[in-house]
C-alpha cells in the first residue's frame, strides 16, 4: 500500500508541476486555449475570404449573363428590323413587276 500511496503523490507532484505557470501567468491550458482560438479565428477568416470571392464570381457571372442576354436581344431586334426591311424590299418588288404586267397587257 505504500508503493501504490507513493505512485499517487508522484503522479500528483507531476501534473502539478505540469500545470504550473509560467513568467506571464499563464498555464498550459491557457497556452492551448489560445491556440485553439487562434486556429479557429484563422479558419474563419479563410473560409470568409473563400465566401467573399465566390460572391464576387458569381457577380462577374451573372453580370456577364446579363450582358450576353441584352447582345442577343440587340442582335434579334436588329435582324427583326432587317427581317421586315427586306419583306418591304420584296413588297416593293412585286408591286413593281405587277405595275409592269399590267402596262403590258395593255399594249
Amino acid at each position: 500500500m505504500k508503493i501504490t500511496s507513493l505512485i499517487v503523490c508522484a503522479m500528483m507532484l507531476a501534473a502539478l508541476g505540469g500545470c504550473q505557470k509560467d513568467e506571464q501567468g499563464i498555464g498550459p491550458a491557457q497556452k492551448a486555449g489560445a491556440k485553439l482560438d487562434k486556429a479557429g479565428e484563422n479558419v474563419g477568416e479563410n473560409l470568409k475570404a473563400n465566401i467573399d470571392k465566390a460572391e464576387e464570381a458569381g457577380k462577374k457571372i451573372t453580370d456577364a449573363a446579363k450582358a450576353t442576354g441584352n447582345k442577343i436581344d440587340e442582335a434579334t431586334q436588329d435582324a427583326s428590323k432587317g427581317l421586315d426591311q427586306a419583306t418591304e424590299n420584296v413588297g416593293k418588288k412585286v408591286e413593281e413587276a405587277g405595275e409592269k404586267i399590267q402596262e403590258a397587257a395593255r399594249k
